[in-house]
């Protein structure tokens, strides 16, 4: 008879997010798995097979949870430059919170894996794919309301934006403190809005 499991994997692979996010997928060791999960090493691997297979999860599930809230505040924005800014405030505001200097974890994944592992890449490649189409929905729907300037295409809009929104997340993992450099980050970007 199999036996039940005694953890929920949604909530094991949200801890799985946090040490990956910290440590990266190189400086995870299987042991930092099992204390930072608390399961057992069996129960870990029969649950998600070996480290890599726990990573992609992770990064993926991570990706579907950021996509999914930014989705809903534009769809629900009335004020797309205003939910933008709310945004990039997040951002600015979790950067320089941040004392462990995580940045994001799609962004790092990229950084540290895409290079040499397909399947992180497809992943990577599919989240900028996907966050270019929500981010040119919000800056089409901020343009029909009159809140977006119509000087260029949203799209090439989208891809600024997006852009200097996962650069936030690099400075912030390469441990900037100055608010400074981030307030004229994003002065500059609204500038064009």
């Amino acid at each position: 008879m199999a036996r039940t499991k005694e953890f929920n994997e949604d909530q094991a692979l949200d801890k799985a997010i946090e040490i990956f996010w910290h440590k990266g997928y190189n400086g995870t060791s299987a042991q930092d798995l099992v204390t930072h999960l608390g399961l057992s090493r069996s129960s870990l691997y029969d649950t998600f097979g070996d480290k890599q297979k726990l990573f992609t999860q992770s990064l993926q599930r991570y990706q579907k949870n950021t996509q999914d809230q930014i989705v809903e505040l534009f769809d629900k924005s009335d004020n797309i430059k205003e939910t933008l800014q709310d945004v990039f405030k997040q951002a600015v505001l979790e950067s320089l919170e941040d004392r462990i200097t995580k940045g994001c974890f799609m962004v790092n994944s990229s950084v540290e894996l895409a290079m040499h592992d397909e399947e992180i890449a497809k992943i990577v490649k599919n989240n900028s794919r996907i966050m270019e189409e929500v981010f040119t929905k919000a800056m089409k729907k901020g343009q029909d309301l009159g809140q977006i300037s119509n000087n260029l295409d949203a799209r090439t809009l989208a891809r600024f934006i997006f852009n200097n929104y996962s650069g936030i997340r690099v400075l912030a993992r390469a441990g900037e403190r100055d608010k400074q450099v981030y307030d004229d980050i994003v002065k500059a970007v609204f500038s064009i809005l």
